[in-house]
């Protein structure tokens, strides 16, 4: 009893597996998981926080500049006031000072002596006394003469400065004002192109979507159209065996048969390529098994897509593109940038002024002679500058500019007929889908109809089994057409809602 037990949990454990490995998913989770892990979706994203950042950034241009600056340098000689004849002779002040003294004192004791008021023998007297004097007048005086000469000495080999600069813009001709506008407008195109890339994303999401479940219902067509082909083939050759119908007849019955499973393996393998291209737009890894909510529910699925046919109400047909179409804005923004970057030119060429002050200090200073320590001083001033003449360089540029906006404009007017154009054709789009979708439901009877007589007819004896095999093939066509058609209406409805800017 136990075993049997074990068994049988171990068999309902191996039956649960599969089923727990695959993820169910619906439209909306597809969705989510898109928008969370497409990569050009997290760029845009990125490239907001940088406008952003940008934006704040620009709006400091208001505000005042405090910079502050330091430095030493070495110099291999020091600033001299003085030249070299200027030292050389404050050197020798007092040398040279009793030197003219010594020799007119000489040149009047000789004049003395000539006229006979002094004797020589005094005037040698006298020598002996004065010699002595004008060496000790000459040393002080040269002593004197280098204090003189060291007092003007800089000591400038090694300088060290530093300053506080602030620096205050009071009028910039309007470029500052200019380019916080641009920054404004850079944040909402970065704005927009995230609406521009989620909504593409969200396209593609739905119609691979839709894809999937369009290539699912296929495939179990394909499945039912083998199945009957190989029904009729059992019929055929059981009818050989009884020699009612020939070999050829059965030739043609196995290549319809061999046709019917290439028919599946090409739905199998295109079922296989969307469900990864579907996990690739979900940021999921390609081998992820999953299954979709409107797969394994194809009765609703199809009654929805024929119930919603009218989804798309007149309400909405009248829904302002120009506002939803991130594309119409981001065009109305290069527009707008187009013209704040002509503001910008010209405030170029307008007079700027600047309130400056600050404070610096250096070592030496020269506030008290040539001092070694540190001093400074504090200085304000405004700061005008004036284009006076650039030879119509800004004229030019302005010119280029407003014919550059003007390109802008004339091209955001094309886009805006284009869009129209596109609404208007994604209008038709849904009502042929919806005709075609009733049209094919009428088909489905017929061909239901049609394949119920010929095998009816063939188990009678009345009809070939080529009519048959052309009886199963208009069945297959219908039930085909019919599965494009449901898809076409939701493709359609999609294309609609793109066109005028809500798919959300």
């Amino acid at each position: 009893m136990k075993r049997g037990l074990f068994f049988v949990t171990c068999v309902l454990l191996a039956t649960c597996l599969p089923v727990c490995a695959q993820r169910m998913l619906s439209l909306d989770s597809c969705r989510a998981l898109a928008l969370r892990n497409n990569k050009q979706l997290n760029v845009t994203r990125l490239k907001q926080d940088v406008a952003r950042n940008t934006r704040k950034a620009v709006r400091t241009k208001y505000l005042p500049k405090v910079d502050l600056l330091g430095g030493y340098e070495y110099f291999s000689r020091e600033i001299s006031l003085l030249s070299n004849d200027q030292k050389g002779t404050l050197s020798n002040l007092g040398t040279n000072a009793v030197g003219g003294v010594s020799s007119h004192m000489n040149s009047v004791v000789t004049g003395m002596v000539e006229r006979g008021l002094v004797t020589p023998e005094m005037a040698q007297h006298l020598g002996a006394i004065m010699t002595p004097v004008g060496e000790k007048v000459a040393a002080m005086g040269n002593q004197f003469g280098e204090e003189l000469r060291d007092a003007f000495k800089t000591d400038t080999k090694n300088v060290w400065a530093a300053s506080v600069m602030l620096q205050q813009p009071l009028y910039m001709g309007g470029a500052i004002t200019a380019a916080n506008q641009m920054a404004d407008i850079r944040e909402k195109m970065a704005v927009n192109e995230n609406e521009t890339v989620m909504q593409n994303t969200l396209l593609n999401i739905d119609q691979t979507y839709w894809t999937v479940v369009s290539l699912k219902s296929k495939h179990q067509l394909a499945l039912s159209y083998r199945d009957l082909v190989q029904k009729l083939d059992e019929d055929v050759h059981k009818m050989i065996e009884q020699g009612v119908a020939t070999r050829a007849d059965g030739l043609k019955v196995d290549v319809r048969t061999n046709e019917a499973d290439m028919q599946v393996t090409q739905v199998e393998n295109g079922l296989s390529l969307a469900k990864m291209l579907l996990c690739q737009l979900c940021g999921l890894s390609l081998e992820e098994d999953i299954v979709l909510v409107d797969e394994v529910k194809e009765f609703d699925a199809r009654q929805m897509a024929a119930g919603e046919a009218n989804l798309v109400t007149d309400d909405l047909l009248m829904e302002n593109t120009e506002e939803n179409r991130p594309e119409l804005r981001m065009l109305q923004n290069v527009i707008d940038m187009s013209r704040a970057s002509t503001k910008l030119i010209r405030a170029a060429y307008l007079p700027q002024v600047a309130l400056t002050g600050g404070y610096m200090v250096s070592n030496p200073n020269v506030f008290n002679g040539f001092q070694r320590k540190f001093a400074g001083v504090w200085n304000v001033g405004v700061m005008v500058r004036v284009p006076v003449w650039n030879w119509f360089e800004g004229e030019y540029k302005v010119r280029a500019s407003k014919a550059t906006t003007n390109i802008a404009c004339m091209e955001m007017n094309d886009a805006q007929e284009k869009i129209d154009l596109q609404v208007a054709q994604s209008r038709y789009k849904v009502s042929e889908a919806q005709k075609r979708l009733a049209v094919t439901q009428k088909n489905i009877a017929s061909a239901d109809e049609n394949l119920r007589c010929a095998n009816v007819g063939f188990r009678e004896g009345v009809i070939e089994a080529t009519d048959v095999m052309a009886a199963q093939t208009a069945w297959h066509l219908a039930q085909s057409q019919r599965i494009d058609a449901e898809i076409d209406v939701r493709m359609s409805q999609i294309g609609l809602r793109r066109a005028l800017g809500v798919l959300y």
